[in-house]
């Protein structure tokens, strides 16, 4: 997008290059809304594009789900799907990149929710912090279970004697969310080297995996295939089944608001955290539609593939033989593994802010920041913590964790909608940052956030038929839970205690308190 000169005082502009050297001091923009610096500035603009691409994950994404969409729609609502659901996603990290640039701090959604809103400024940020806290904790569980799944998968591969139990998959996502938490606690240096590790992997992977789809089957199918649209959830309304297949898609974009959390520690944040949404999104959909073309037209036996128990990996089977299947299959564990620790980076960044403005019980112990380090270590153990303890139920049942973690998609696209809402409630009263879309920006604020409301409700409603026990969409559930327990918490004491995002004094005295 243009970048345009931002009013600095209602009804009066100031030149280019003052903006640019006033918008882009990031320490001076970080003083602006009362905040010292206690984070090292080492996130460039690469490092910030790669969390929110890490995140998104197109290869983990698809593996993922894959074969919900082949039973929901099939190819026609896999690479059409793709298509258009992923332009509606760029016009929520567009919306949402414009309000990063305004405010690029840690506390990302929930800072900007308190300072767009009106009126009961503490009411957003708190509801929007705490959707936005569930919803990456449950990302975070859910990506570690998903890679738990996969590596049991290739276990099974290479040793047909191993079988899965619910207990091994507890244990194997245990030791990986301990493992990242590790990784987080170290330098800043550490996680960006990771992160930088984690696109090339996803590049030079999916390159590998479309190459081997298109050199090593025998056959492929036609090109009139990806018109062939499949019906297997149980509900005889196909335009239903085909709209639940969009999820696909959805599930796949999520956690792009990464970009915005890592701001403090982003260099020019103001231009590269917004940069880094929009970016990630566009690349991931492109990529993302070609695996998803790779992997359509290598399907062989369109039934057998829909139902075996990983239908992406019996592609790679059927198509390239079981050697060359179990060495893709570690790419895709790989970019799982990935797409977790950049997730909790994330959600751990959260927290630090969340804490910082004391909306979380013993704040003061989870924005402490490493004097070592450099890192919010304390933020990073309780989102380990967290996550594990929204895994422990898969010990016992994989409905009951569905469950509990159904609500992260949900969770983070409504944390997505509020500040974008509340953008356009201001109209020409937002003073936008360096990044932003100019005129266009309330057109595609209103689209972003009719999209999220859209996609939310097919993300509560059922997905399969006969509804069980088992097949049932506990998200509202979850949903339901988040936010009656945020409401009586909120009426209970914390509306007595936390007002929104706080100041901690004038610029230059928020100036001496910096840590760095």
């Amino acid at each position: 997008m243009r970048t345009t000169v931002p009013p600095i005082e209602k009804g009066r502009y100031v030149s280019e290059r003052t903006v640019g050297r006033a918008e882009l001091d990031d320490d001076a923009t970080l003083h602006a809304m009362g905040y010292p610096r206690k984070l090292t500035r080492r996130f460039k603009a690469f490092d910030n594009f790669a969390i929110s691409f890490t995140i998104i994950n197109i290869i983990s994404g698809i593996f993922s789900s894959f074969g919900f969409g082949m039973n929901a729609g099939g190819p026609r609502i896999l690479v059409f799907g793709w298509i258009g659901v992923s332009v509606m996603v760029l016009f929520v990290g567009l919306a949402m990149a414009e309000v990063a640039s305004a405010y690029p701090t840690s506390g990302a959604l929930y800072f900007s929710a308190g300072k767009l809103a009106k009126r009961h400024k503490g009411a957003w940020s708190w509801y929007t912090g705490w959707l936005n806290f569930v919803g990456q904790i449950g990302g975070t569980a859910a990506t570690g279970y998903a890679a738990a799944t996969f590596i049991q998968a290739f276990v099974a591969l290479q040793w047909p004697s191993y079988v899965p139990t619910a207990h091994q998959t507890v244990l194997i996502t245990a030791l990986i969310i301990v493992l990242q938490g590790l990784a987080n606690t170290y330098t800043v240096q550490l996680v960006a080297l990771l992160n930088r590790i984690s696109v090339w992997w996803l590049l030079i992977g999916l390159v590998v995996i479309v190459t081997a789809l298109i050199v090593g089957p025998d056959s492929h199918r036609s090109a009139s295939f990806v018109t062939h649209f499949a019906n297997n959830t149980g509900f005889t309304s196909g335009l239903y089944g085909g709209m639940l297949g969009l999820l696909v898609t959805s599930w796949t974009f999520t956690g792009f608001d990464g970009s915005f959390h890592m701001s403090e520690e982003t260099v020019q944040a103001t231009v590269n955290a917004p940069k880094g949404i929009t970016r990630a999104i566009g690349y991931s959909a492109i990529t993302g539609l070609i695996l998803m073309l790779a992997l359509v037209y290598s399907i062989h036996d369109y039934d057998h593939v829909a139902g075996a128990s990983a239908p992406p990996v019996q592609i790679l089977i059927d198509g390239l033989g079981l050697t060359t299947a179990k060495l893709l299959l570690l790419i895709v564990i790989g970019a799982m593994l990935f797409c977790g620790l950049a997730n909790l980076t994330s959600n751990t960044r959260q927290i630090f802010a969340f804490s910082r403005d004391g909306a979380m019980p013993g704040s003061r112990w989870w924005h402490t920041v490493s004097s070592r380090t450099r890192t919010p270590v304390n933020a990073v153990w309780l989102a380990v913590g967290c996550s594990l303890a929204l895994v422990l139920p898969g010990w016992w049942s994989h409905t009951a964790f569905t469950a509990i973690v159904s609500v992260n998609v949900v969770g983070l696209f409504l944390a997505y909608a509020v500040p974008i809402l509340l953008r356009l409630q201001l109209g020409g009263e937002f003073q936008p940052g360096p990044w932003n879309l100019g005129r266009w920006g309330r057109p595609v604020g209103v689209v972003a956030v009719v999209w999220i409301v859209l996609s939310s409700v097919l993300f509560m409603l059922p997905q399969a038929s006969p509804i069980t026990a088992d097949s049932f969409n506990y998200a509202p559930i979850a949903l339901a839970v988040v936010l009656i327990v945020a409401t009586v918490w909120w009426f209970a004491t914390a509306r007595r205690r936390f007002q929104g995002p706080v100041s901690y004094g004038r610029p230059d005295e928020v100036a001496a308190m910096d840590l760095i």
